[in-house]
């Protein structure tokens, strides 16, 4: 693999970082960040770097694409969703220290306009998703690398929500060629904050019966042991999604289409538009400030269905009081888990 990666760069194959490697790629080919595992999926190649860890744990993923003579170093990591993630930027100043999550829209609330983000526009493939908890397994644990984030991101000023015109750039030009669904929401809540009122539009909602492609296997502290990783096509079969099941928690990650083109950013250009309350991970963010005065509390979970907080991590709590009355998470464990029945936390 080494050898065929060399190749590329041999026949006139640019790298091509964003970050500070700008001006010494070389630097991204040093030790234990050389490409090491290799991944195609449509037009994409993925070269991956061996395990590494700083704030988060990651690859250096470096991205081929079909009659591109750039490779596009990225940096790929799992979300605690589980669902695996490219960072579209990077923060990193005195006052700030986060990756960016991908595009961005402006929502409207009762006290304002806010822009909030998309992360779901940085979830990598569905299907090559296994292949990636499969690459974690092998080689060595994790080492640490302080440098090898803001070596391959872009770095943006402090607050810099908004991705660069490199990630969203190819996403605009494919939103003006294909809106899947008008651009209307495929899935929403008919009443708010009732998990039982999820509808999706028609042809939209998930095939259990004929549409399962099958699963992957790999494992997690934080939800309990194996994790099974299925993928279900919708009736129409123009979306896919994901559900998740270990033995204490089932939840979905937010569907995707099955166009067939990558960007250099190791993803799918096309968006799907859905609520975001249907795809609330087994355990999600609830916790108080205690920096501000009064303390403010922060939660991603649905009010009133906060269950309780994970043992390993005080700031997530169990969102299964609001999953398990989802009706796709009550027809998932039904037709494809059998009627299994969550492990006692």
């Amino acid at each position: 693999m080494a050898r065929d990666f060399q190749a590329l760069l041999d026949g006139g194959y640019r790298l091509a970082p964003s970050g500070t490697a700008r001006d010494h790629p070389e630097t991204l080919l040093e030790g234990r960040r050389a490409p090491r595992y290799r991944l195609a999926f449509l037009n994409a190649t993925y070269y991956l770097s061996h395990f590494a860890h700083d704030d988060l744990n990651f690859f250096i993923a470096f991205v081929c694409l079909e009659r591109k003579r750039k490779i596009w170093p990225r940096i790929f990591y799992k979300d605690s969703s589980l669902v695996w993630r490219v960072a579209s930027h990077v923060v990193r100043t005195e006052d700030e220290n986060w990756i960016g999550k991908g595009d961005v829209q402006w929502i409207h609330r009762e006290d304002g306009e806010y822009l909030e983000t998309l992360e779901e526009t940085t979830n990598l493939p569905l299907e090559i998703q296994g292949a990636l908890d499969d690459a974690t397994r092998r080689g060595f644990k994790p080492k640490l690398d302080h440098e090898a984030v803001e070596l391959v991101l872009r770095s943006g000023p402090t607050n810099r929500i908004r991705p660069f015109a490199d990630f969203s750039g190819p996403r605009e030009r494919a939103a003006a060629e294909y809106n899947l669904n008008g651009g209307r929401p495929i899935a929403r809540l008919k009443r708010k904050n009732d998990p039982t009122s999820l509808t999706f539009a028609r042809g939209f909602a998930p095939d259990f019966a004929k549409g399962h492609l099958g699963f992957t296997v790999s494992s997690s502290q934080l939800y309990n042991g194996r994790i099974e990783k299925h993928r279900v096509l919708s009736m129409n079969r123009r979306v896919q999604f994901q559900f998740i099941a270990s033995p204490t928690h089932v939840w979905m990650n937010p569907p995707q289409t099955l166009t067939t083109k990558i960007m250099s950013f190791g993803v799918r250009t096309t968006h799907v538009s859905a609520v975001d309350e249907a795809f609330v991970p087994g355990y999600e963010f609830h916790f108080y400030d205690g920096t501000v005065d009064p303390p403010e509390l922060h939660s991603q979970i649905p009010e009133g269905f906060e269950g309780e907080p994970s043992p390993i991590d005080p700031t997530r709590w169990d969102a299964s009081p609001w999953n398990e009355k989802l009706p796709m998470i009550q027809e998932f464990r039904r037709v494809i888990l059998g009627g299994k029945k969550v492990r006692a936390r």
